[in-house]
């Protein structure tokens, strides 16, 4: 009996599946995303009249969540089928978008600490645009609302940020029931209430000297620098950790790509 020996390298079937099991994950978050963002316009009417879209002009929070759901769905696939049908181009693609993304992310992070006085100016004007459109999306107005609860803020400098929004404005020309308030958000809630008072912030702008007892006086920029440095490890550990995760996927694609390039010219 003769037995053959074959000396060509064969792709590593454990980087093999280990880049699909990666990718299965990428893959199935962007599914989970997509669908979340996709009912979320459901519920807004906006799949029924798709001009709905462009009527918005603060931030939709739907934007983003579909934005990262369609990345993570198209590099899953191309990690996935890419292992599987140990296409190079594919793993190519995934692991060059990758390594963009890292490189953008850390360019957008040493860009933020450089220039922190421009990105406080940025991210004031981008709250004041946002409190304008409060009452026009709900995730918009949802978004608000847990940004300001959590942080204890109101505003974006001050309450008075919110005469900026129409329902809100101490205008006489209007007679919203919120007219010279703010939001519920933006009241000190009592620890004993178990319901929500969702009216606790009518009038309150016209009582100027009650602000201290009733709403949260400090604006939620100022909250967010606050925040951050108190928050300094817990932010860098998530950076750190995406940032492995990253790694871990650009390796297994360029140690599969190295496979399948020596078993191809080997024959």
């Amino acid at each position: 009996m003769y037995y053959y020996r074959y000396d060509n390298p064969e792709v590593s079937c454990c980087y093999k599946y280990l880049m699909f099991s990666y990718n299965i994950i990428f893959w199935l978050a962007g599914v989970a995303f997509i669908a979340a963002g996709f009912w979320a316009w459901s519920e807004k009417g906006i799949l029924s009249d798709l001009t709905k879209i462009n009527q918005l002009n603060g931030f939709d929070p739907v934007w983003l969540v579909l934005a990262v759901g369609t990345v993570m769905f198209i590099l899953g696939f191309a990690g996935c089928v890419g292992a599987l049908r140990e296409n190079i181009c594919l793993l190519k693609f995934f692991s060059g978008v990758i390594g963009f993304i890292f490189f953008l992310e850390l360019t957008v992070a040493i860009l933020a600490v450089v220039f922190q006085s421009q990105v406080r100016g940025w991210l004031n004007k981008f709250f004041l645009t946002n409190i304008t459109e409060y009452r026009k999306d709900i995730d918009l107005q949802n978004l608000i609302d847990s940004l300001q609860r959590m942080n204890h803020c109101c505003g974006a400098q001050d309450p008075d940020d919110w005469e900026l929004n129409n329902y809100f404005s101490c205008n006489n020309t209007h007679r919203s029931r919120e007219r010279c308030g703010v939001p519920f958000s933006c009241c000190i809630s009592d620890p004993a209430e178990s319901v929500v008072n969702t009216q606790c912030g009518y009038d309150v702008r016209s009582k100027p000297q009650k602000w201290v007892d009733h709403i949260y006086i400090k604006g939620c920029i100022a909250a967010l620098e606050d925040w951050l440095p108190r928050n300094l490890y817990t932010v860098a550990i998530v950076f750190i950790v995406i940032s492995l995760l990253q790694m871990v996927g650009i390796y297994l694609a360029r140690v599969l790509i190295a496979d399948i390039e020596k078993a191809k010219f080997s024959y």
